[in-house]
């Protein structure tokens, strides 16, 4: 019975995430050409995704632990690749085009990333402060070196998860709170020099960062003032919706990635926002129960990045469609459009859904 029990689970909301998505696709095909093959590619990503699940399940994720260096640095080598061979979408040159799809190497990364940091760190000795900075030290540089490459695509929104998969894995480990302590007070102080800088020196900020930059960032605050076409256009859809019914001819731009939430909203109404939301609800609560209940260190490192990445897609994706969080092109799991993102995401099940002795 608790077998079943946990199979319903997990097996219930995912299938309502991929129902929905599934509809809105198909609407969004039918009234926008551009995404005429969205519906069918869509199938085609959820059963890949599945197959590579029930594969990684089969054969055990020891393997992937096992290897997890060398698909770290082939990982690296894609996304070096990548902006010299890829294709730019909006700006943001993360793609490589395969002709019947286009494969992100950045988001195969926020895989292979918690990976080989699960196996690296789990295995980390410290005793001391100075083993501790040792151990911070090491998690960051393996860290940095993806966000680099990504910085240059631009991909914002993968960054933030990289680094939450790291600042996950360190809480874990549970170094002393004096290192907390200097972090938080290193990222408030440069908060407020930055917002200085930002509102009161804007032609200092620009002279150090850079125009390209300075432009990202700013595109990013928009959500203060709400100065973004694409907000408007989501807000207008959600607004003009009611519980049971949206308003399906209200355009949206991104509509399948980014703002799928407004999108949704605009094609079935308030009601699959609320599905969604109770969907993720009792995922995320069963994931944080599945980790307090594992008792293996490198398992644990894994579940809770995970779990820092899988809730911050949501809340992430789900505020700045609503105008609460920035714009800054974050998918939403399992409900989105996207291959890659599909599919990294039902690996992680894969692993999350292996039993700890397998890792």
């Amino acid at each position: 019975m608790k077998k079943i029990f946990n199979k319903l689970i997990i097996i219930i909301p995912l299938s309502i995430l991929i129902i929905i998505s599934l509809i809105n696709m198909k609407i969004i095909g039918i009234n926008n050409t551009i995404y005429k093959d969205y519906f069918l590619k869509q199938i085609i990503w959820f059963i890949i995704g599945i197959i590579f699940m029930f594969l990684i399940i089969i054969f055990k994720p020891k393997i992937l632990f096992k290897y997890s260096k060398y698909l770290y640095f082939i990982n690296i080598i894609l996304l070096i690749l990548v902006l010299f061979f890829g294709k730019t979408v909006n700006g943001s040159t993360a793609w490589f085009d395969l002709h019947f799809f286009s494969f992100q190497p950045s988001e195969l990364m926020k895989l292979t990333l918690t990976i080989y940091l699960s196996e690296v760190m789990s295995h980390f000795k410290a005793k001391n402060l100075k083993q501790e900075l040792k151990f911070i030290i090491e998690s960051l540089f393996i860290t940095i070196i993806p966000s680099l490459f990504v910085f240059l695509e631009p991909d914002t929104g993968a960054i933030i998860i990289y680094f939450l998969i790291m600042f996950a894995i360190i809480i874990i480990y549970k170094i002393n709170i004096k290192w907390y302590i200097l972090f938080f007070s290193i990222l408030i102080i440069s908060i407020a020099i930055f917002s200085y800088l930002y509102y009161f020196q804007k032609d200092l900020l620009i002279n150090i960062m850079g125009t390209s930059l300075f432009y990202r960032i700013d595109r990013i605050l928009t959500f203060i003032n709400k100065d973004s076409f694409q907000l408007d256009r989501a807000l207008i859809a959600i607004g003009t919706s009611n519980i049971f019914k949206g308003n399906n001819y209200i355009y949206i731009p991104e509509a399948p990635t980014d703002f799928i939430i407004a999108l949704s909203i605009n094609n079935l109404g308030i009601i699959s926002f609320i599905l969604i939301v109770i969907s993720f609800t009792i995922l995320d609560l069963y994931f944080i129960y599945k980790l307090f209940k594992s008792n293996k260190l490198k398992y644990k490192m894994f579940y809770i990045a995970f779990i820092f990445m899988f809730i911050y897609a949501q809340i992430e994706n789900i505020g700045m469609n609503l105008g609460l969080l920035p714009i800054i092109g974050l998918p939403l799991p399992f409900v989105s459009y996207g291959g890659t993102n599909i599919i990294v995401y039902f690996m992680f099940l894969g692993i999350l859904l292996s039993k700890s002795k397998n890792f």
